[in-house]
């Protein structure tokens, strides 16, 4: 059992501020996130993970309380599908719906000429890429998602539950994981193409989801690696796979599609409403890991 206080949570936000204005800078300086090969969003990424370590080590603490443990596979596969399951949703609807249609020609065209098969059929483009996105993927997806749970959900998270209950608690810690993406949203090009403030309120949604859902199943886990499979999982099935293989419809397409239209965000906040409702699970199992 590893005893979670509430302390440390400022020193928390200044390390994880200061260190990520340096990318920030970056970032912004060239204008998009594929600056530097897109070394500045894995440095911006890593920014939660290494302040939350130094604020261990600052104040004396063992890294334990940040939840290293494994714990029981059912969490980490849980967090695997359900980021799949919704954006299949999500998509689906937007495709049915005519708000974008399936099968992008110019990315199709480039996994064939990027997996080295462009003389198979399409649909064997598509499974196979999608195959290799969902495990060879997970890997370099995860490695980054580890920089930033570390210091949301490994940190962050549990501290403001202690303080503020399973609901406060989750969605302080989104709403402070929100604004430590606006800089990017606002100033580089984190966006699907939208007004800034369309994009900022339908990101909103989703982080704030997002952080209910991953502070279920940190507490639940007792572990921060469920957390870090639900981040990579959405991040690599939405941004590599569901955005780029959806051809537009016009101008609404950008307004409905990615992290910043408005039906993922819709679909996720469904979910993180059915995992609300088991907040109680939650609550007894976070009584354990808080101390």
């Amino acid at each position: 059992m590893v005893r979670q206080g509430t302390s440390g949570v400022g020193l928390f936000l200044l390390l994880t501020f200061a260190l990520s204005s340096v990318f920030y800078a970056l970032i912004i300086a060239t204008g998009h996130l594929g600056g530097a090969k897109g070394m500045y969003v894995t440095g911006l990424m890593w920014c939660p993970g290494v302040a939350a370590l130094l604020t261990c080590r600052l104040r004396g603490e063992g890294p334990a309380r940040l939840g290293w443990r494994w714990g029981e596979w059912r969490w980490p596969w849980l967090a695997y599908v359900v980021p799949l399951g919704y954006a299949a949703v999500a998509y689906v609807i937007i495709w049915s719906t005519g708000l974008g249609g399936f099968g992008n020609t110019e990315f199709v065209s480039s996994m064939g000429k990027a997996l080295g098969w462009a003389s198979v059929p399409v649909w064997l483009n598509t499974v196979g890429y999608f195959v290799l996105l969902g495990t060879a993927g997970m890997v370099r997806s995860m490695s980054t998602a580890l920089g930033e749970e570390i210091g949301w959900r490994g940190f962050l998270a549990p501290a403001l539950v202690a303080r503020l209950g399973f609901t406060g608690g989750a969605l302080a810690t989104g709403a402070i994981w929100g604004v430590w993406h606006l800089p990017i949203l606002l100033f580089a090009d984190y966006n699907a193409g939208t007004p800034w403030w369309f994009a900022m309120s339908c990101f909103m949604v989703l982080v704030l989801s997002s952080s209910m859902m991953m502070t279920w199943l940190r507490l639940r886990s007792g572990s921060l690696w469920p957390a870090v499979v639900m981040h990579a999982s959405h991040n690599l099935f939405i941004q590599s796979f569901f955005t780029p293989i959806t051809e537009s419809r016009g101008a609404i397409t950008p307004y409905a599609i990615d992290e910043f239209g408005f039906v993922v965000p819709l679909a996720m906040a469904v979910v993180a409403v059915m995992f609300w409702l088991k907040r109680d699970a939650a609550d007894k199992d976070g009584a354990m890991v808080l101390g």
